[in-house]
């Protein structure tokens, strides 16, 4: 729990200190072009990756929370004693669509590496790319805990389900 726990701090932080740093590239970046008539020619495509990564950890931080967007249809139609299967499968297909997006990211980046493409500079392209594999990758272990947990009827309800349940159960009573 102590290693989770270190984790969650490490996205937190790692988000923020990227999200800090783009927006002191970016005013920067503004700043010298009005000013000076000039800029960092590396700025911009460090600019376009840290979106990147700003995207991926924060569907790692969303997954590990359960608070990914989701369309649910189905629970409003089914009985409430069938939601924590459909919740289960659920985890089952996005874990297996995410361990599928971290394979084939993997193999991308694996050839990216090889091909020697830099990004900006001397910094190597799949440096700036390797955070799809690995936040897919992330995302696919924590639903497949999920999946696993949800098997033995352990599964932590997410908030979203709380409210849908409690909604279900208050329209169902007389």
């Amino acid at each position: 729990m102590l290693l989770m726990r270190g984790l969650h701090r490490f996205e937190d932080a790692l988000i923020v200190a990227i999200l800090a740093g783009m927006m002191v590239l970016a005013v920067a970046q503004i700043l010298l072009r009005n000013l000076a008539g000039t800029s960092l020619v590396w700025v911009d495509p460090l600019l376009q990756n840290a979106v990147l990564w700003i995207g991926m950890l924060g569907a790692m931080i969303a997954s590990r929370k359960d608070e990914h967007i989701s369309i649910d249809v189905a629970s409003q139609l089914l009985p409430p004693f069938l939601h924590r299967w459909l919740l289960t499968a659920v985890d089952l297909f996005t874990s297996a669509i995410c361990g599928v997006a971290a394979w084939f990211s993997l193999m991308s980046v694996r050839d990216e590496a090889s091909f020697g493409m830099m990004a900006f500079g001397t910094v190597p392209a799949w440096w700036l790319q390797v955070i799809v594999p690995l936040g897919f990758g992330s995302i696919a272990l924590r639903y497949a805990i999920l999946f696993c947990m949800g098997l033995v009827g352990r599964r932590p309800v997410s908030g979203k389900a709380v409210v849908r349940d409690k909604a279900v159960t208050e329209a169902s009573a007389p």
